[in-house]
């Protein structure tokens, strides 16, 4: 197994994005589930060259609050009283 760019894999899935022309994309951070050919599933993450640690892990955070459903509060996830 060797390194290899993700462009051809990211558009093979269809992966896209709305960019302006005066934007500027920066960076990065990719996820994949990749499934072996025994059927084992995996998740691995890729980044773009010279992301700090905490870069990677707020865009992640970043995107996970956008893909949660909206809720009445702050707190609309938590249960009990």
């Amino acid at each position: 197994m060797q390194r290899q760019p993700l462009g051809g894999l990211i558009d093979a899935l269809g992966v896209t994005q709305r960019v302006a022309d005066d934007e500027l994309v920066t960076s990065a951070v990719v996820l994949l589930k990749v499934v072996a050919p025994d059927g084992e599933v995996s998740l691995r993450a890729a980044w773009s060259e010279g992301m700090s640690w905490i870069e990677r892990i707020g865009m992640l955070r970043a995107a996970e609050r956008a893909e949660l459903p909206p809720g009445p509060t702050e707190g609309w996830f938590r249960q009990g009283p």
